[in-house]
């Protein structure tokens, strides 16, 4: 039960945090430039976006609850069964993020969450 319990926590602070992540760059804009001056006022201005941060936040909840799985459960059992997470970010990335994701997109997801979860199978 303590291992679904902290999956869960996994897969959805995961995905909260992609998408906040994600909500949080595209308010700062587009990075076109690799020069370091120019990337370190760009990093000035992302932490002062709340959506990063709290990315950021939900990011390292979910990496606290990996680490306290794989300490009781075996890598091969926790990769798989965290990979709805691919199937809730990209729904997050439809509700929150407003992006257009097509059939074929989903399809692909959909796809990847069956893949690995046969791949898991004893």
């Amino acid at each position: 039960m303590k291992t679904a319990i902290a999956v869960l926590v996994i897969v959805l602070a995961s995905s909260a945090g992609e998408v906040l992540i994600a909500r949080g760059l595209k308010q700062i804009g587009e990075i076109s430039t690799l020069q370091l001056r120019e990337l370190l006022v760009i990093g000035g201005r992302i932490l002062t976006k709340r959506d990063f941060l709290a990315g950021l936040f939900s990011m390292a909840i979910s990496f606290c609850a990996f680490l306290a799985v794989l300490s009781w459960a075996d890598l091969s059992y926790t990769i798989p069964a965290t990979s709805l997470s691919y199937v809730i970010s990209t729904l997050g990335a439809r509700l929150v993020l407003q992006e257009k994701i097509n059939p074929l997109r989903w399809s692909g997801t959909i796809l990847v969450c069956f893949g690995v979860a046969l791949i898991s199978l004893p």
